[in-house]
């Protein structure tokens, strides 16, 4: 059995023009204050990693490790969330996320698409050069517009979205799997891949392709009313990456999981600090022991009423908490017995039986 790894924090809540949170060097600094252990890099920050000279420069990358290591940290996984969002845009929303591609591919879309895949497949080159196992990111979605049926929706129409992601996704699966590191993709609702069934339609699209896994949030599952427990019974297999986020929904007479066009505030469901909300932390790091999760426990800081420097504070001491050193024996062990064949036979009522020799 393996013990899990935390607590580490994903950057990208925190990076902003201020000191220390606008260089590599101030937020490690700050994260390791705090107690954390590991960061999970966003690569959208070329002055906190530039990953195009990552997935050129071992030298680079051997350079960021270092200035992690200076203070006790080390990288849990890199994240193209804004990346990964753009393989797959559906021509309603081509112009909201815009701004997560270069400021010149804003009008071309065809082009920011190809800019973001290479961008992804970049991000599997340099998690090799950095030493790491997973990757973080989404999937994009083709279909999120067509997820209630209304007006009938023809099935052809969710076969061809998941045909087209499969499509663009294997090439970079590929890389992934040529540099032997785990594409996690964030099961979250405005992506395609938002709950199990979704991830298994497009696990099948690209053949169980080996590199093809989750990043389990329980957050999205909890706001969407699914056994988030029950689907590590289910997925534990695929589980190679962990956001530690919490989320409470209390039922409204007024609105529902759609949240009427509310802010976060208002809503029925919103995230919460680690802790603060409704989501049962104990038993999923139970289970995530009990099925032999080897990697990171992170902290992804988002809620609608604390501060964020308090919930980060709070939620490094919370990671820490409910992480389980497994056990290296049995609890009962003390009372074992030897093992011999004619004692057992005799427990079992079948002493002097020569049917059973």
């Amino acid at each position: 059995m393996k013990t899990l790894k935390g607590p580490g924090v994903f950057l990208s809540q925190f990076i902003r023009d201020q000191p220390p949170f606008n260089s590599l060097q101030g937020l490690a600094e700050w994260a390791a204050s705090l107690g954390f252990r590991a960061v999970q890099i966003p690569c959208n920050h070329p002055a906190i990693f530039d990953l195009a000279t990552a997935a050129e420069s071992q030298v680079y990358c051997d350079e960021v490790k270092g200035i992690l290591a200076q203070h006790g940290l080390v990288i849990s996984e890199l994240s193209t969330h804004l990346e990964g969002q753009l393989v797959a845009v559906h021509p309603a929303y081509q112009q909201a996320f815009s701004d997560f591609g270069p400021a010149e591919l804003r009008q071309n879309d065809s082009a920011r698409q190809q800019w973001a895949m290479a961008q992804v497949k970049r991000a599997a080159v340099a998690s090799a050069k950095l030493g790491l196992h997973a990757h973080a990111t989404f999937s994009g979605s083709l279909a999120w517009p067509y997820f209630y049926p209304w007006p009938p929706r023809k099935a052809a129409l969710i076969d061809e979205a998941f045909t087209e992601l499969a499509r663009r996704w294997q090439p970079i699966l590929n890389v992934f799997d040529e540099q032997g590191v785990d594409l996690c993709y964030e099961l979250h609702p405005s992506e395609d891949l938002h709950d199990g069934v979704s991830f298994e339609r497009f696990l099948d699209a690209v053949n169980n392709h080996p590199r093809c896994h989750i990043l389990y949030d329980p957050s999205h599952m909890l706001l969407q009313h699914m056994d988030y427990l029950g689907f590590i019974d289910i997925y534990h297999q695929h589980i190679r990456a962990f956001h530690v986020k919490d989320a409470e929904f209390t039922p409204s007479a007024r609105s529902g999981v759609y949240g009427g066009y509310q802010p976060w505030l208002e809503r029925a469901g919103r995230f919460r600090s680690p802790g603060d909300g409704q989501i049962n932390f104990a038993g999923i790091f139970s289970k995530l022991a009990q099925y032999d999760y080897a990697g990171w426990a992170v902290l992804e800081w988002e809620c609608c009423l604390k501060d964020s420097e308090t919930g980060a504070r709070e939620g490094a001491e919370f990671i820490k908490r409910n992480i389980i050193p497994v056990a290296d024996r049995a609890f009962d062990d003390f009372a074992e017995t030897a093992s011999d064949r004619a004692e057992i036979k005799a427990m079992l009522g079948m002493a002097g039986d020569a049917t059973h020799d």
